[in-house]
C-alpha cells in the first residue's frame, strides 16, 4: 500500500517527499505561509532583539549627546522657602526679663549663568558626537550581523533538509539490501555474515539519519530565534545557481571595499577619535572656566512689626583657573593617553583581522566554485561505482560488504554536494558581510535564487507513526 506523503516538494529528477515530526508541533501551533529568505530577513531586520537592543543604544548615545551640549547652554535655578521662627531667651539680674518671640519668613532666589569660555565641556560634547558616529558604526554591524545569521540559519535549514533526504534514502537502500540478504539467507545462499554486515550498515545508516533529523530541528528553532516568527515552510534553492568566483575577481579590490565600508573596522577607527577626545577633556582640566552670571535675592518677614523686605540684584562674571589638583589632571592625562594607545592598537587588530577575513572568504568562495563541480562528479562516479558494484554481487564476484560500501559512498556523495552548495551561498555572503556590502538589496539578490518550491512541515497523526510514515523519493542527482 502507498503510505502518504506529508512533505512534497519538487527538486531535480526527484520527488522531495519526508516528514519531520520533531518541528510538527511548532510549526502547526502558529500556521505561517510559506516565507522566502527575503521576507525572512526582513522579518529580522524588524524583530531580533539583539538589533532592538542597539538600536536603543544608539538612542541612548544621542541622548548623551545632548546631555552635554546642555552644559553650554543658559543655566537658570530658583530656590525660595517660607519659614517659622521661634526664638527663646533667657535672662537673670536686676533686669531680669524673658518671653520668647516667634516670626514668619519668607526668601526668594534666582540665579542664571552662562557658560563663556569652557574648554572642558566642550570636548566633551566633540566626544559625543564622536561617540554617536561610533555607535553608528556598531549598530551597522549589527544589522549586517543580523543578515547574515538569518541568512545561514535559513540555507542551514535547507542544507539539513538534503543531507536528510540523503539519508534516509541511504537507510532505504540499505533496508532492501539487508531484507534480500537476509532472504538469501534463509534460502542458504549466503553466510549469516553477510546478513551481520549488512545489519550494521543499516543501523549505522538509521543513526545518521537520527543526527541529521535532529540538525534539521536545531537549524529551524535557530531561525526562529533570530526573527521571533515561526515558519510552516520556507522555499527551497534552485536547481540552477550561477555559480561562479566573486566579481570583480580581485581580493585586493575585496580588502580596500572592506576598509572603506566594514563597520566594525570604521567603528574601531572612530574609537580611537573618541578616546583622543578623552585626551583633550583631560588637558582642558588645566585651563580657565569663564562664565557670566546674574542673581536676585528677595526676603521678607514680619518680626517686630517691621514693615516691608529686602532685595538685592548682582551682575558679573567669573573666572575659575585651577592652580593645584593634587595631581589629578596630570595623572588623568596619562591615563587617557594610554587608553588611546589602546585604542589605536585596537583598531589594527580590527583591520588586519578584517583583511584576514576578507582573504580568506575570497578563497573560500572561489574554491566552493570547483568544489561543487567535484562533489557533483562525484555523485556520478559512485552512482557508476554502485551500478557496477552490484553487478559483480550478482554473479559473484563482490561480495555484499562492496555493496553497502558503495551504497554508502553514493549517499555520502549526495550529502556532501548539497552541503558544498550551500556552503558557497553562505560563504559568499559572509564575503559581502567582511566587505561591508552586505544589505538587504543583497540578499534580495540571493533571495532571487530560491525556485519557488517549498520545504513544508505538516502534523503527523501521532508522533508513534512519524518515521513510518517517511516517504522520500528517488536518489538525488547532482544538480
Amino acid at each position: 500500500m502507498m503510505r502518504p506523503r506529508h512533505l512534497r516538494c519538487t527538486g531535480l529528477q526527484f520527488a522531495r517527499c519526508a516528514l519531520l515530526p520533531a518541528l510538527v508541533a511548532a510549526a502547526a501551533a502558529t500556521p505561517v505561509q510559506a516565507a522566502d529568505l527575503l521576507t525572512i530577513a526582513r522579518d529580522a531586520i524588524e524583530n531580533n532583539a539583539e538589533l532592538a537592543a542597539a538600536r536603543s543604544q544608539t538612542s541612548s548615545v544621542e541622548a548623551g549627546r545632548d546631555v552635554q551640549q546642555g552644559d553650554l547652554l543658559p543655566q537658570v535655578d530658583v530656590s525660595g522657602n517660607v519659614t517659622h521662627n521661634r526664638q527663646y531667651e533667657s535672662q537673670t539680674g536686676a533686669f531680669q526679663t524673658g518671653g520668647d518671640d516667634s516670626y514668619n519668613g519668607a526668601s526668594l532666589s534666582l540665579e542664571a549663568t552662562q557658560a563663556l569660555f569652557d574648554a572642558r565641556n566642550s570636548r566633551e560634547v566633540e566626544q559625543a558626537e564622536r561617540e554617536v558616529d561610533q555607535q553608528l558604526y556598531r549598530l551597522a554591524a549589527t544589522e549586517q550581523q543580523v543578515l547574515i545569521d538569518v541568512s545561514s540559519a535559513y540555507f542551514e535549514i535547507l542544507r539539513a533538509f538534503e543531507v536528510l533526504e540523503a539519508r534516509r534514502a541511504q537507510e532505504r537502500a540499505i533496508g532492501r539490501q539487508l531484507e534480500q540478504a537476509r532472504e538469501q539467507f534463509e534460502v542458504g545462499l549466503i553466510a549469516i555474515t553477510e546478513v551481520e554486515e549488512a545489519q550494521a550498515a543499516f543501523d549505522q545508516a538509521r543513526a545518521e539519519g537520527i543526527t541529521a533529523q535532529s540538525n534539521l530541528q536545531v537549524s529551524f528553532e535557530a531561525l526562529e530565534r533570530l526573527t521571533g516568527q515561526r515558519y510552516a515552510s520556507i522555499d527551497s534553492l534552485g536547481d540552477e545557481i550561477p555559480i561562479a568566483p566573486p566579481t570583480p575577481a580581485d581580493r585586493d579590490h575585496w580588502v580596500e571595499l572592506a576598509m572603506e565600508n566594514n563597520p566594525q573596522v570604521l567603528a574601531s577607527q572612530a574609537g580611537v577619535e573618541v578616546s583622543r577626545g578623552s585626551v583633550d577633556i583631560a588637558r582642558a582640566g588645566r585651563l580657565p572656566t569663564v562664565n557670566a552670571f546674574a542673581n536676585y535675592n528677595y526676603a521678607d518677614d514680619d518680626r517686630d512689626a517691621i514693615q516691608g523686605h529686602t532685595s538685592a540684584s548682582q551682575v558679573g562674571v567669573g573666572v575659575n583657573l585651577p592652580l593645584f589638583t593634587g595631581g589629578r589632571t596630570s595623572a588623568s592625562i596619562r591615563q587617557n593617553t594610554y587608553l588611546l594607545e589602546a585604542s589605536q592598537y585596537d583598531f589594527e587588530a580590527q583591520r588586519r583581522d578584517t583583511v584576514q577575513q576578507v582573504r580568506s572568504f575570497y578563497t573560500q568562495v572561489s574554491n566552493d566554485v570547483s568544489t561543487v563541480e567535484a562533489r557533483a562528479q562525484a555523485i556520478v562516479s559512485n552512482q557508476s561505482a554502485l551500478d557496477a558494484t552490484r553487478a559483480g554481487y550478482e554473479v559473484g564476484t563482490r561480495n555484499i560488504v562492496d555493496v553497502l560500501n558503495a551504497e554508502q559512498n553514493l549517499y555520502s556523495a549526495i550529502a556532501e554536494h548539497a552541503s558544498a552548495r550551500y556552503d558557497y551561498v553562505i560563504n559568499l555572503l559572509t564575503l559581502r558581510q567582511q566587505s561591508g556590502v552586505l544589505d538587504v538589496p543583497a540578499v534580495e539578490e540571493i533571495n532571487a535564487w530560491l525556485d519557488g518550491s517549498s520545504v513544508s512541515f505538516t502534523l503527523p497523526e501521532d508522533a508513534a507513526s512519524a518515521d513510518a510514515a517517511m516517504e522520500i523519493g528517488e536518489p538525488p542527482r547532482p544538480r
